[in-house]
């Protein structure tokens, strides 16, 4: 049930026009009233509705983007896609991150609550699974980016991650290979099971057993596919291809092979995914699995617009497929 302004009125103790004022940003409210309207805003999960917040001042033609941090290194793709259909239909962005943890968060939960945007794209940071949720059911449009298998409540665009995997196995598999690591990604992300799963299934369909020793967890950062690629190295057990499951993780593997006097690929190949621009400028050049970034971007941005204007959008993921980029480190 949609939480009321005349809720948050009478649990901060002051009118419905000053809830109202507080949320437009007037500066006729008392600070200390101010602060403990927005707390109760943030204790109960309140957003306006966008009908009324149409009516009252008109639409903002404006979208959110909460994003974890721009450093990650396919964000950019990702964000040009968004904006190249935002700006084709004459809406503007504001983008957010959430490097400073809930400091962050409670600053973007201002601006929801002052009506700053119509609709919000998300690319899910740490543990606010429920909080967008929360949002979502409380009245705000809401698209998902990339759901990392999740698969929220609400629209969302994903990629072909387990046929991915599938995809990177083969390919080593038709190149003779016959021996594999695998450097994961942190396991409470659903992509990384899938990806493993998929590569799992192929090596099954071809009778190649996964020795389980061989796959390591990394973190998706080229110092956590070093330190991966080290352990393995390690082990004292032989691989001839390596799957990472992305492109900077793939990289530190190069890296550490390269260090312990490994060539890739002839006695090792290696197969990252994402695809990020990096991946064609490696040594050697990094064959990956593609994720279609700029897609997903334009594509969550279609999904969100198409929701303002009134259509109907579904809840289930929009899944976009990968596509194998083959490059020197796996011919």
């Amino acid at each position: 049930m949609r939480v009321t302004i005349a809720e948050v009125a009478l649990r901060a103790r002051v009118s419905k026009a000053t809830v109202s004022r507080v949320l437009n940003a007037k500066p006729d409210v008392d600070a200390s009233t101010a602060r403990r309207v927005r707390q109760v805003i943030e204790e109960i999960g309140y957003v306006p509705s966008a009908r009324a917040a149409g009516l009252a001042r008109g639409n903002t033609r404006t979208v959110g983007m909460l994003v974890p941090s721009m450093t990650w290194p396919w964000m950019g793709e990702v964000l040009q896609g968004v904006v190249d259909t935002l700006e084709a239909e004459g809406y503007g962005m504001l983008l957010y991150t959430v490097n400073r943890g809930a400091e962050s968060l409670a600053q973007f939960a201002s601006h929801v609550s002052a009506n700053a945007f119509d609709g919000l794209l998300v690319v899910e940071p740490p543990h606010t699974t429920n909080y967008i949720a929360k949002l979502h059911a409380a009245g705000l449009p809401v698209v998902m980016i990339d759901d990392r298998g999740t698969h929220p409540r609400f629209p969302s665009v994903a990629t072909t991650n387990r046929e991915g995997g599938w995809s990177a196995a083969r390919h080593l598999l038709a190149g003779g290979r016959s021996r594999f690591a695998v450097v994961t990604g942190p396991r409470h992300f659903g992509c990384v099971g899938d990806r493993l799963d998929g590569f799992r299934d192929a090596l099954d369909a071809a009778g190649v057993r996964l020795n389980p020793k061989l796959v390591v967890d990394g973190d998706f950062t080229t110092g956590g596919g070093v330190a991966a690629t080290v352990g393995l190295l390690g082990t004292g057990l032989r691989f001839d291809g390596v799957f990472a499951q992305n492109d900077l993780s793939a990289i530190g593997v190069m890296r550490a092979l390269r260090d312990s006097g490994r060539l890739v690929p002839d006695d090792v190949a290696v197969i990252g995914f994402d695809d990020v621009p990096t991946a064609a400028h490696t040594e050697p050049s990094l064959t990956t699995v593609r994720q279609p970034l700029h897609q997903m971007g334009a594509t969550a941005a279609r999904l969100l617009l198409d929701h303002l204007t009134g259509n109907a959008v579904r809840d289930v993921p929009l899944v976009l497929p990968t596509s194998l980029v083959v490059r020197r480190s796996a011919p």
